[in-house]
């Protein structure tokens, strides 16, 4: 029988979503094959109560400090089981869809993988809607992509580094310590993510994108860079083959040409950089 599966998530301040995520994920795992960590740090609200409340099976961490990195160290301290899935407490995604990742893994001989990404974006605007659209024909989203708030390590790809280091993505340094032919999109299991609701808030979150996307490239330059070929000409040449894509790549890089500029006002200050999210995305009920 397949063994154990330890899930870590970070929570700072999620009191409205916290409850759902693990109930969904107890709720879909009648084997009680998952540990739940859930790792709260700098909470100022009852997410702590909530999690504790939901199920004997959930157990919680506390860290001080307001720190993804700081929680998903003290979460990894306290896990015990491998494969390790790191989610981030808005993720919609069910028990099965973890598992088979996981069983994967240990089949397959791959180190880190996930479900595939869909993101929800009924609540969104039409140029939020718009940015999805473009995005989905990037070269991130076709290299066995592991990220956007959910990846599963094997006990070997763990392995690859110590503790998690003090940077903006850690989803991106976890991305780029292996090649695409060492990860694995389960293309069959999902896992959702809400968009932002408004091109403000979008941009905001792409801009944090691109500086811990530029962090990364600073302080690891050694690391894999194949996304990188999903340049903005490749792209263009892909949009200018579907007219319907016309209008969109419009607000598309208008956005990442302002998100550029704000970025570049984190250069060199990325340690200082909080936690930063739109918190339309933790609406309760998701």
């Amino acid at each position: 029988m397949p063994g154990p599966v330890s899930v870590i998530i970070p929570a700072h301040d999620e009191s409205g979503v916290i409850a759902g995520t693990l109930r969904r994920l107890i709720d879909t795992d009648p084997e009680s094959r998952l540990e739940l960590v859930v790792a709260a740090n700098g909470c100022s609200d009852d997410t702590v109560a909530i999690a504790a409340a939901v199920s004997p099976r959930v157990k919680v961490v506390e860290v001080a400090e307001a720190s993804k990195i700081a929680a998903l160290n003290a979460g990894d301290a306290a896990a015990t089981a491998f494969p390790r899935a790191y989610l981030d407490a808005d993720v919609r995604v069910s028990a099965g869809a973890l598992l088979a990742v996981a069983d994967a893994l240990t089949e397959g001989g791959f180190v880190a993988g996930a479900p595939r990404l869909e993101v929800d974006v009924a609540d969104a605007s039409v140029f939020v809607r718009w940015q999805y659209q473009v995005w989905a024909l990037t070269d991130y989203r076709g290299r066995n992509m592991i990220g956007s708030g959910l990846y599963l390590l094997s006990e070997a790809g763990r392995a690859r580094f110590d503790r998690f280091p003090d940077v903006i993505a850690d989803d991106l340094y976890v991305l780029r310590l292996f090649d695409s032919a060492e990860r694995l999109s389960v293309s069959d299991q999902v896992f959702v993510i809400t968009a932002p609701r408004t091109l403000s808030s979008f941009t905001r979150r792409q801009a944090r994108i691109i500086a811990g996307s530029e962090e990364i490239a600073h302080r690891f330059p050694h690391f894999h860079h194949e996304e990188r070929l999903g340049s903005s000409r490749v792209l263009i040449r892909r949009i200018a083959r579907r007219p319907s894509l016309w209008l969109p790549a419009v607000p598309y890089f208008g956005s990442r040409l302002l998100a550029g500029h704000r970025a570049a006002r984190m250069r060199g200050h990325w340690a200082s950089q909080a936690w930063n999210r739109d918190e339309s995305t933790r609406a309760p009920g998701l």
